[in-house]
């Protein structure tokens, strides 16, 4: 084993590469995983990236406007995210009621109690979906943060076990002859963890980022509603 020394890498590439089939097969699954992870993580960095930006640009038009028709003149003439889609949806829903509310006979020409509650359900609806939309690809993370390191376990109870029947079959216990195994069944362990890690701290991080982006369409919600409700159509 000294021969391996400083040299880690080649030497586990070696185990790998010299090792029983079922070592074989677990590290080919893992290298899936792994490839499979980085692709997801890679998409969701630079889909949050760009709704970040979407949302300063939206934000940027929005409070620019000096009334609800002008913000909502230039939404229009926004490219499609979900922030545009939020906020047209809102003043299209809120298009719609308003003239069965005038014909109500009431001197108040906007919604009423319980049209309002339905505008906020509308509203809710559509931010579920665009979560939703959003939050797509992050369970997989989730999913090959949690087996991986059961798979690479998997490996190592495999490579113990033909350890102890090489043990057996040679009737030595010597180092020499149960060394080799418990290194190639420990090198499952440490590929597991190299394809979990990363996985779970990307998936903690782009949760994070998912919440910044639900709280983001939850305020321009409120800040539709309130715009309403300042220009008394509410």
């Amino acid at each position: 084993m000294q021969q391996h020394t400083g040299n880690e890498f080649a030497a586990a590439w070696d185990m790998i590469a010299q090792g029983t089939p079922s070592t074989k097969i677990i590290m080919g699954v893992l290298a899936l995983m792994s490839v499979a992870s980085w692709t997801l993580i890679a998409l969701k960095f630079i889909q949050f990236r760009r709704l970040h930006r979407e949302a300063d640009q939206f934000l940027d038009r929005v409070q620019a406007a000096a009334s609800l028709e002008e913000a909502y003149t230039w939404v229009r003439g926004l490219n499609d995210s979900p922030f545009t889609r939020l906020f047209k949806r809102g003043m299209g829903f809120f298009t719609e009621l308003r003239p069965g509310a005038a014909r109500q006979g009431s001197d108040v020409r906007g919604l009423s109690p319980a049209q309002l509650e339905v505008m906020r359900m509308v509203l809710e609806k559509e931010e579920a979906e665009e979560r939703e939309d959003a939050a797509r690809g992050l369970s997989w993370l989730a999913i090959i943060a949690t087996a991986s390191p059961l798979l690479g376990l998997l490996g190592t109870v495999l490579g113990v076990m033909n350890s102890f029947l090489g043990v057996a079959a040679s009737g030595s216990s010597s180092i020499t002859v149960v060394a080799p195994g418990v290194a190639e069944a420990l090198v499952a362990t440490g590929g597991g963890l190299v394809v979990a890690i990363p996985a779970a701290m990307s998936y903690n991080y782009l949760t994070a980022r998912l919440n910044r982006f639900t709280g983001e369409l939850e305020g321009i919600s409120t800040e539709l509603i309130g715009a309403l409700a300042r220009e008394g159509r509410i």
